[in-house]
């Protein structure tokens, strides 16, 4: 079934592991663990972006350099097959090039269609994480031997691995908690832990990085104090001005801060976070309690998770983006009831 991977692989030295812009902890997992699995070829992590604070329990999240890597024989992309998230490459004249002119290989798990322009093959498979698509790939191609065939020395490579994959899937699926998690995912973390993982030492780890420091915590407290509600209580939004992003992304994201508060909030089904540039561009982060967070963001021209989702867009003020928000709420469950 995943046979097209590793004939991707073939006669290939130097590949270069792309996440897209909005790197979170199953890109991130999804990369590195790539990185270790690969362990016969060349291997250049990149991201465009600065990798937010929080992500840096991953131990080697420092291999992710923002220096394309333009001498590699194929590139890998994780976690995304959508263009619009993968924009800030593709302005890049030299890079969109080499994209076109050498083999790329997408990876990916989420629903959005495939409309990336230039040609690649791929491996996009609805699941709960990337991470998840890289570990049946691995053991179905012979790249991640069970932990009982494992020879000593190698034990602590695989134990890394693991790591990574688990770190992905728990951070795709709110700690095995979201709408996707299933009882076949629950074995696949069970297999992972046979590699020698302490899931209760990497979740402390992790814990120590989301820590908040008294600043982030008075600003989350603003955050809240902003926050503003619409179709009688069921739709909460905030809005994050540039300047907020530019004072406080390097250390904390603020969607990160704000999004599950509004998820616990009485009577809220659809919680958005929207963050405006000096560019004009506009993002959204949608968490729902309903499957319809990829249809809202559809409208937008984004996508991702029926209950967690995303877009970015060019073509709106922040009060127009509020309003079609909730355009597209009410056209989604108009057609819901339709169907009933």
């Amino acid at each position: 079934m995943y046979d097209s991977f590793t004939e991707f692989l073939k006669d290939k030295k130097r590949l270069c592991i792309i996440q897209a812009e909005n790197p979170d902890g199953d890109s991130l997992g999804s990369a590195l663990a790539l990185d270790y699995l690969l362990k016969d070829y060349e291997i250049s992590l990149y991201c465009p972006v600065d990798l937010p604070k929080y992500l840096h329990y991953l131990d080697d999240w420092s291999r992710v350099e923002k220096d394309f890597d333009y001498l590699a024989d194929g590139y890998i992309i994780v976690d995304t097959a959508a263009e619009i998230l993968l924009s800030k490459l593709l302005e890049d004249p030299a890079i969109k090039n080499a994209l076109i002119e050498k083999p790329v290989f997408v990876l990916d798990h989420h629903e959005t269609e495939d409309d990336l322009e230039f040609g690649h093959q791929g491996l996009i498979q609805t699941l709960p994480s990337c991470t998840d698509l890289i570990f049946r790939i691995s053991r179905e191609q012979g790249l991640m031997p069970r932990p009982e065939d494992l020879k000593e020395d190698e034990k602590p490579r695989f134990k890394i691995i693991a790591e990574y994959l688990i770190a992905g899937i728990l951070s795709d699926t709110l700690g095995l908690t979201s709408a996707s998690t299933t009882s076949d995912l629950y074995r696949e973390v069970a297999d992972l832990l046979d590699y020698g993982v302490d899931i209760a030492e990497f979740e402390e780890h992790r814990r120590d990085f989301m820590k908040k420091s008294p600043r982030i915590l008075s600003y989350k407290a603003d955050l809240i104090k902003k926050v503003e509600y619409f179709l009688d209580g069921r739709l909460a939004t905030v809005h994050i001005p540039w300047e907020e992003i530019h004072a406080y992304s390097d250390e904390y994201n603020p969607n990160v801060l704000i999004l599950e508060e509004l998820r616990l909030v009485e009577g809220v089904e659809v919680s958005a976070c929207f963050k405006t540039y000096p560019d004009g561009k506009i993002t959204g982060k949608i968490r729902t309690s309903k499957p319809i967070a990829d249809q809202i963001a559809a409208f937008f021209g984004g996508g991702g998770h029926p209950y967690a989702a995303g877009f970015r867009t060019y073509d709106l003020s922040y009060d127009d983006a509020i309003h079609e928000t909730i355009l597209a709420i009410d056209k989604i469950e108009k057609e819901q009831n339709e169907t009933l």
